[in-house]
């Protein structure tokens, strides 16, 4: 496939989407018979506050490690001196080179880095720092002599999260690197949430012994067909944690249901069906976790309308949730159940061509996912 045919494969797709991505954010209110997350634990009572501090000296905090590039060596002693006052583990290097290294042997918590150095400058790092999805969210410091306002531009457009000015001032420094810590300790709040929810989502896949890996493929091959469709990194992290987290209402389904092995009943199909809606509002609170609940709730839609819960029809669906649908179909064909058993993949290309043409899925994305395979196999 070439690039300019997936560019115009994924125009065609996308405005398709957005009437019915704004339809569906409507429709979906008209659910009732959700059930809530689950309550929070409670807390001890505040008369046994004082063992608190016992139980944080038992599990001491790690202490927060700082990164300091300067290729000045009395500047870099003097960073890690005033910082290691205040407790932090700090690191410092004296060019980019020797930074990444750093980086890729243990993350640091922030990065303080000099603009003018032998090699790649201060912006370069930042820059890659930024762009790297693995890097991207820790706190980077721009330290300059330089006052120019285009200096900071070009900082800026490289992604820096604050500037320290020559000379170093202390009280400065300790403000400065505290509140950008602190906002690295929420970050880090919110990826530990999103992994529990994903941990929850493989314990839900692991009450049924017949989808075991299900969530894996289906995230590993949701994010490869993203990347084949040329969508935005943003669109593939989400198509990636959609894998693990669509089925994660089923939490709230009883295993006589999740595990049947026959058609089940019109009140177990209520039940059921209700598991999108579940998901989705467990993961609502996370704002991270926005482009992953259309996922969630719509992953079970039909282009025909006959789908659930909300009964969405062609482009009313969004898009990310018709990729996920897709790889979903093909690896439930692809593998045995209590009620069939597992189909070749040219069995199963066979059936999701047919459906598609019947109006289940999507037949573009049918397709590009199929070439997409064909693709893979040949490589191999």
């Amino acid at each position: 496939m070439t690039v300019p045919r997936v560019g115009q494969v994924v125009a065609r797709i996308t405005m398709r989407s957005h009437w019915g991505a704004a339809k569906s954010d409507t429709i979906g209110k008209r659910s009732t018979a959700v059930m809530s997350p689950p309550h929070k634990f409670r807390t001890s009572p505040a008369s046994h506050s004082s063992s608190y501090k016992e139980m944080e000296e038992l599990s001491p905090r790690r202490a927060p490690r700082i990164l300091v590039v300067d290729d000045n060596p009395d500047t870099m002693v003097l960073m890690r001196e005033l910082l290691s006052t205040r407790g932090y583990e700090v690191v410092a290097v004296p060019d980019a080179a020797q930074a990444e290294s750093e980086i890729r042997r243990e993350l640091p918590d922030l990065i303080l880095s000099d603009v003018v150095m032998p090699g790649k400058s201060g912006y370069e790092l930042c820059r890659e720092v930024k762009d790297n999805p693995a890097t991207r969210l820790i706190p980077f410091v721009l330290i300059t002599g330089l006052s120019d306002r285009e200096d900071k531009l070009r900082g800026i457009e490289a992604g820096a999260d604050d500037f320290l000015n020559k000379p170093i001032f202390s009280e400065e420094l300790f403000a400065r690197v505290k509140s950008l810590l602190k906002l690295k300790e929420f970050t880090d709040e919110l990826e530990t949430a999103e992994s529990v929810l994903c941990t929850l989502g493989l314990s839900v896949e692991s009450r049924d012994p017949y989808t075991e890996g299900h969530c894996e493929r289906l995230a590993e091959n949701a994010s490869n067909l993203g990347r084949h469709l040329g969508l935005n990194e943003e669109s593939i992290v989400a198509l990636r944690r959609g894998g693990y987290l669509h089925d994660l209402g089923k939490i709230a389904v009883p295993d006589d249901i999740l595990k049947k092995g026959t058609n089940l009943t019109d009140e177990e199909w209520v039940i059921m069906r209700q598991h999108p809606v579940t998901g989705e509002n467990i993961c609502r609170p996370l704002k991270s976790l926005r482009l992953v609940l259309p996922i969630i709730r719509n992953h079970h839609e039909h282009s025909d309308g006959s789908g659930y819960p909300d009964g969405l029809q062609k482009a009313e669906i969004p898009l990310l949730p018709r990729v996920l649908q897709v790889v979903d179909v093909y690896d439930a064909l692809r593998t045995a159940r209590p009620y069939k058993p597992a189909q070749s993949h040219e069995h199963a290309a066979f059936t999701m061509r047919q459906e598609a043409s019947g109006g289940l899925w999507d037949e573009e994305l049918v397709a590009e996912f199929l070439s997409m395979l064909q693709k893979q196999r040949q490589v191999a």
